[in-house]
């Protein structure tokens, strides 16, 4: 069983430019899923797709790969990271004659990712046979109570629920944004990690933080200190 790690990594962020390689507490935040992947043990080759010249040398003084650089067309705003899964899969089989059994799509701006967290996804994936593990976590809210605004007036979205307990609702989760592990051969069939053979491990609140904004940065900044600190004083 050979196993790649994919980082995904394009140079044309906009909301936060250039974030890929914007320093996080101290270190670019690629850096973070680059060790994870390496420090975990569990794969072949730890790679980087990008486009961006800058992205490729920080990746590579980190200890991941570039072995080819990613095309124009999916390194657009609308391309998806199934068409990116794709290219690299066929890129290696084209150019460098390899192919890969199991694949870890995982994204750099995904400091909260572990070594541990991939090892639990990667076993999952190996002992339930899953074509696809995701790790998420759940709504802070049920979002059976969701609010929407129409013509400045605010109203339920499902009004249905409004008398509901919150303990008699359906728990609902969300895509943590980390990682997802996949079966190649299934993939590429399905070319999406939403079949109906996906499984997931559930995170607590303190393993992960999507991150699109300066604020969430900070906030993610904040909560990985946290989570360090308390790390460091159970072991000491």
């Amino acid at each position: 069983m050979k196993t790649l790690a994919i980082i995904t990594a394009r140079g044309g962020s906009k909301r936060l430019p250039r974030k890929n390689i914007k320093l996080f507490n101290g270190l670019p935040i690629i850096a973070y899923p680059i060790r994870a992947a390496i420090e975990s043990e569990l794969f072949d080759e730890v790679m980087v797709s990008t486009d961006d010249p800058e992205i490729a040398a920080v990746a590579k003084t980190f200890g991941a790969s570039v072995p080819f650089m990613r095309s124009a067309e999916t390194a657009g705003d609308y391309a998806t990271t199934a068409e990116v899964i794709i290219e690299v899969m066929e890129c290696y089989e084209s150019k460098l004659g390899k192919h890969f059994d199991t694949i870890c799509c995982m994204y750099p701006t995904a400091p909260f990712s572990t070594p541990q967290l991939l090892r639990l996804a990667h076993e999952k994936l190996q002992n339930e046979q899953f074509d696809c593990v995701v790790p998420v976590q759940a709504f802070d809210y049920p979002i059976q109570r969701a609010l929407i605004m129409e013509e400045g007036r605010i109203q339920m979205r499902s009004p249905e629920f409004a008398t509901t307990r919150s303990q008699d609702l359906t728990e609902t989760y969300h895509d943590s944004g980390q990682f997802y592990w996949l079966r190649s051969q299934k993939f590429r069939q399905t070319q999406s990690v939403w079949g109906d053979n996906t499984g997931a491990i559930c995170l607590s609140r303190m393993e992960a933080h999507d991150i699109d904004t300066a604020d969430d940065w900070h906030l993610a900044e904040l909560k990985f200190k946290l989570q360090h600190e308390a790390f460091d004083r159970i072991q000491s």
